[in-house]
């Protein structure tokens, strides 16, 4: 059996803590002492630890030997922001397939609520990320960005190949555009941008092609904003991997 993992939320030199509600968790419901021996996840690495003190408030581990561990997909996505029960459901995915970074940002057609309660959501999509890095043994924490306007985040300079998934897109496939990437540098990793409930408008299709973004299509179906994200994540994953 693996053994637990847990991701510090401090670290020092040869020590991590959990507080708040890990260290609860820990305390409370698995009734842990020290001397119990897991896997701590600290500064973006893997370490086998040792259980020093613990507490409802915070628990102590020494960190002994640094472990192998897997590095993150070179993956950003850019997810539009749609219904947050769905989406929620997305980040979890995407986090668990390995993605690096996430970058909700408000589309044309995000229902007006939902762009504006977006901001307050980010600290929960933040925990359901750290949740689902843990359960999936991730040795990092994906990154989950504040949630800004499709202008505001094309404006950025990202590295790495950019692909729009775009329904109108009907002659270039996700799988071949990552043929031709997979067949140079892959270092630079992927950007990719999921579209909300209906998809990207055409404005929005004519802003992503000004800044250079490559259509890309997961074939005939229509599909739901959250299916697409996975889908997409998982064929990127495995080009990528």
């Amino acid at each position: 059996m693996a053994r637990r993992r847990w991701i510090a939320d401090q670290w020092s030199e040869g020590r991590a803590e959990l507080v708040g509600a890990q260290a609860r968790h820990l305390a409370k419901v698995l009734r842990a002492e020290p001397g119990m021996r897991c896997d701590v996840v600290a500064d973006g690495r893997v370490w086998s630890a040792v259980l020093d003190t613990v507490s409802e408030e915070r628990a102590a581990f020494v960190l002994e030997q640094e472990l192998a561990g897997d590095a993150a997909l070179p993956l950003t996505l850019l997810l539009a922001v749609f219904k947050f029960d769905r989406l929620e459901w997305a980040i979890e995915k995407a986090t668990e397939l390995g993605v690096q970074r996430i970058v909700p940002v408000v589309a044309r057609r995000t229902e007006k609520h939902l762009a504006q309660a977006a901001a307050a959501r980010v600290e929960r999509w933040r925990r359901i990320a750290h949740e689902a890095a843990k359960q999936s043994r991730r040795a990092d924490l994906p990154e989950v960005h504040e949630p800004e306007s499709l202008k505001a985040a094309l404006a950025r300079t990202w590295t790495g190949t950019r692909l729009l998934l775009a329904e109108s897109e009907r002659t270039m496939m996700l799988s071949d555009a990552l043929l031709a990437l997979t067949s140079g540098n892959t270092e630079a990793g992927v950007v990719m941008a999921v579209g909300p409930e209906g998809g990207w408008t055409a404005d929005e299709e004519l802003l992503f092609a000004k800044h250079a973004w490559q259509p890309v299509s997961l074939g005939p179906r229509i599909l739901r904003a959250e299916t697409a994200a996975i889908a997409a994540t998982a064929v990127v994953a495995s080009a990528l991997l």
